[in-house]
């Protein structure tokens, strides 16, 4: 077999290295948001890892295709704003589980699949927007804690963001690893870099499988799967929806005991591995997303340290996930207001997500899209 050309393997190194550490952050505030404790999310983080890498490298290798897999970040920003469910991380841990199963039947039953790509763009982007707001408001409240740390992190991010938007997050994020390094003279304690897999048994609260997995499956799909898929076609890989959605779907379904929140196509890093970075010769683009997957991996065994290392200093890691969700939150805004006819149900669902409170034991996000669905529905019956 020919070697994998240097331009796949950096596309693929590059895709990894974006994706884990602009993302890191947001999906440590989403685990800990539900009552995860630091070995549980931890034990989340490396699940997340490797069932990502294992997934992207099948995936690669079986259709010859640079599959990017990546863990939900969206959905991570829902877990952050949820709170804690009544039944604590274990009633999440049953939400991760009810998640991961719905993928599973989009891929497996083709008319669920088609109606998730039917949930109109404007009421998928208002609950995203929603959902974002409060968690991109938390690097002006650090500001007021910690002004020169934030501030530093945050001009970190703009002005590598002048330069390469892509760079701008992973940036942040190094210099607020070393910003902690050199506050902290010991930091990360005596973790292990490996942790330990933390099995946690499942609470089925019906509260938690409606306000948290039926969110958390929707906008996975919304925001990552569908955008995923959408990005391979733009570029030339005309990838069969189902089997993607399936493979995704059992790789969450298996991380989930471990803390695992959900699996997916990559949206962002996806137009690495699949574009032109990835090397001229379309046909072996795919060893950029065998790459990816090897690189994910690895980073996901150093998942004890670095959220130990995270825990010295939770308000300058609200702010560099805070930052990474700026770019997500600016799309979502834009893709709100984009159709005028569905303006005011978007708006709607945007003030019940942002709201963050609950109803009847079930989360904001539900009812925002509930909201935005009952107006919009009489919009166009009206019109």
């Amino acid at each position: 077999m020919r070697p994998p050309p240097l331009s796949a393997l950096s596309a693929g190194l590059l895709a990894a290295f974006v994706g884990f550490a602009s993302s890191f952050s947001v999906v440590l505030q989403g685990l800990v948001g539900v009552g995860a404790s630091p070995e549980e999310a931890a034990s989340g983080i490396m699940a997340l890892s490797i069932a990502m890498g294992v997934c992207g490298i099948l995936v690669s290798w079986r259709m010859r295709m640079p599959i990017s897999v990546a863990w939900s970040t969206p959905g991570a920003a829902l877990l952050a704003g949820a709170g804690e469910p009544a039944g604590g991380f274990a009633a999440a841990i049953g939400a991760f589980i009810l998640a991961g199963a719905l993928v599973v039947l989009a891929g497996l039953v083709k008319p669920i699949g088609r109606a998730i790509s039917r949930i109109p763009l404007s009421l998928a982007n208002a609950m995203l927007a929603g959902i974002l707001l409060p968690l991109c408001l938390a690097p002006v409240k650090a500001v007021a804690s910690i002004p020169l740390e934030a501030l530093a992190v945050i001009a970190i991010w703009f002005l590598v963001g002048r330069w390469s938007r892509v760079l701008a997050v992973p940036a942040a994020a190094v210099a607020t690893f070393l910003l902690i390094f050199l506050a902290h003279s010991s930091p990360g304690g005596t973790a292990a870099v490996i942790p330990a897999p933390v099995l946690v048994l499942p609470d089925w609260s019906p509260a938690s499988l409606v306000g948290l997995g039926l969110p958390l499956f929707l906008i996975t799909m919304a925001s990552q799967n569908i955008p995923g898929l959408a990005i391979l076609r733009v570029n030339g890989f005309a990838a069969e929806p189902a089997p993607l959605f399936t493979a995704t779907g059992v790789a969450s379904l298996l991380c989930a005991p471990f803390g695992g929140h959900a699996v997916n196509l990559a949206a962002i890093t996806a137009a690495i591995c699949a574009g032109d970075e990835a090397g001229s010769d379309r046909g072996r683009r795919w060893w950029a997303g065998i790459v990816s997957g090897v690189a994910y991996i690895a980073f996901g065994l150093t998942a004890g340290w670095a959220t130990a290392f995270a825990a010295q200093s939770p308000a300058l890691v609200q702010t560099v996930a805070g930052v990474a969700l700026i770019g997500a939150f600016t799309g979502a805004l834009g893709g709100m207001v984009g159709e005028t006819d569905d303006r005011e149900a978007a708006i709607l669902c945007f003030v019940v997500t942002a709201s963050g409170v609950p109803f009847l034991g079930i989360s904001a996000p539900f009812w925002g899209l509930v909201v935005g669905g009952v107006v919009l529905l009489a919009v166009r019956r009206r019109g």
